[in-house]
């Protein structure tokens, strides 16, 4: 019982030793900002180092490392900080759009499709969350879901571009180049300079057979 004691009155002096004012978290949010702003994310890291000392598992600290983290391409640390963001609030859409940006930077697709079915089991017609799962089920092949995805968001969203855009792609990898000219055609209405469309519709402009596998280098003038 003594020693439980004396561990308790540790931790709470451990807590005591590292907690910080609301000027000082202010103050290094503040900083962190300014040196994000200037793309000198090293030290918009290092500012935030004494919060996160202090409150090693705080959601929003943890949550805007992933963030940094991200930035400066290290996606292990990301993705552990934002893990840790989402084990401080399980409910969280916002920490599983940012764990996706790490696993998706990696190419891990199924590890990124898993968290981003959780972010729609969550908010069903999020945007970023169905634009990213479309893009990560073209890259797994999964054409049929992709195209799912896309239908179901641009019937609320039906000028949305990046959602056409992957509607296209996936009927194009289906083999159903009617509709995939049909949609790029529509893209390059809403968005003349679209690339990525462009680049389709010259596939489909070939010969019957020719470049039907062929995948245009994508994600140009995308957002998402």
């Amino acid at each position: 019982m003594r020693f439980f004691k004396v561990f308790s009155l540790f931790i709470l002096f451990a807590q005591t030793l590292f907690a910080l004012s609301y000027e000082q978290i202010k103050e290094a949010y503040q900083k962190s900002f300014f040196y994000e702003k200037i793309g000198d994310y090293k030290d918009a890291i290092r500012v935030l180092m004494p919060v996160y000392k202090a409150y090693p598992n705080g959601y929003t600290v943890n949550l805007r490392l992933g963030w940094l983290y991200y930035l400066m391409k290290k996606y292990d640390n990301s993705e552990f900080h934002y893990r840790k963001a989402d084990m401080a609030i399980p409910t969280s859409v916002e920490s599983k759009l940012g764990l996706s940006l790490p696993l998706m930077a990696q190419e891990r697709w199924s590890d990124a499709e898993q968290v981003l079915y959780k972010v729609i089991a969550i908010d069903y017609y999020n945007y970023y969350g169905n634009l990213r799962l479309a893009k990560v089920l073209g890259e797994e092949k999964k054409y049929k879901q992709q195209v799912s995805v896309a239908l179901k968001m641009l019937a609320i969203y039906p000028t949305s571009v990046p959602f056409l855009v992957v509607l296209g792609e996936g009927y194009y990898h289906l083999g159903d180049l009617k509709r995939a000219k049909e949609v790029f055609k529509n893209v390059l209405i809403l968005d003349p300079e679209n690339l990525t469309a462009k680049e389709y519709l010259k596939k489909l402009e070939k010969p019957s057979g020719e470049g039907k596998k062929e995948k245009p280098n994508e994600g140009k003038g995308e957002k998402g």
